[in-house]
């Protein structure tokens, strides 16, 4: 049973059950633990939403929209760093796939309502909307790890529909990632690094399906992954 650190985050609860009934076991790291501590005998690295990351960390003025957490900036700028220089796996979703292209050197979208013409709403927010109720579709590339693992559950091979709770979104793409999801207003909804073992962002909420399981096999993937790297 491969050990996930899993970064601390007001809405946790989902995240450790998709964890837990995918077969791993849960470690909650926050800034108060050491990196080395977080990561040791880690099988993978589950990134979670939560406020904006600073736009000074990608050479940016903030939009005032944006609610930063300097802490915690800091603290998964080191743990991804950290996990990358190990090969460690590393899933991320909503906030999480924005910070893993921020460390990969890509900038984001502030705010999609004001910055994107034509955009689609992808802010549905509770109460207004239960967490699994579904916003959009997206586009998968066939190409990817992303296809590979949702299979059949796509939708002419290359469509699938997912929920959706973010104002912000990747812009530039960082120099090891590419684009492997958008949505029809070009929103990018999906990175990863090929030259990785297992490094995928999304930017939905898989984890809100834990009890229906339209999203195990990306769990399934990410977990099969951090297996192999657990001693």
């Amino acid at each position: 049973m491969p050990v996930i650190a899993v970064t601390a985050c007001r809405k946790i609860e989902d995240y450790r059950q998709a964890i837990l009934h995918t077969g791993g076991e849960v470690r909650i790291v926050e800034p108060a633990s050491g990196i080395d501590e977080a990561l040791a005998g880690a099988g993978g690295l589950l990134l979670t939403g939560g406020d904006d990351v600073a736009p000074s960390r990608y050479g940016e003025l903030p939009h005032p929209s944006v609610e930063e957490d300097a802490a915690r900036d800091d603290f998964e700028l080191a743990l991804i760093a950290a996990a990358r220089q190990r090969d460690l796996p590393v899933f991320a979703i909503c906030r999480g796939i924005q910070i893993l292209n921020v460390a990969g050197g890509g900038t984001l979208v502030q705010d999609i309502p004001s910055q994107i013409t034509g955009a689609l709403n992808h802010n549905l927010t509770v109460p207004q909307h239960q967490p699994y109720d579904l916003a959009h579709e997206i586009w998968v590339d066939k190409d990817s790890l992303l296809a590979k693992l949702m299979g059949e559950r796509l939708i002419g091979n290359d469509t699938c529909e997912v929920n959706s709770r973010h104002h912000q979104a990747v812009k530039t793409v960082g120099a090891t990632f590419r684009v492997t999801a958008t949505a029809p207003d070009g929103v990018i909804e999906a990175i990863e690094d090929p030259s990785s073992r297992f490094c995928l962002g999304v930017q939905w909420h898989p984890e809100n399906f834990w009890r229906t399981g339209e999203f195990r096999p990306l769990f399934e993937g990410f977990l099969e992954a951090a297996a192999k790297t657990t001693p």
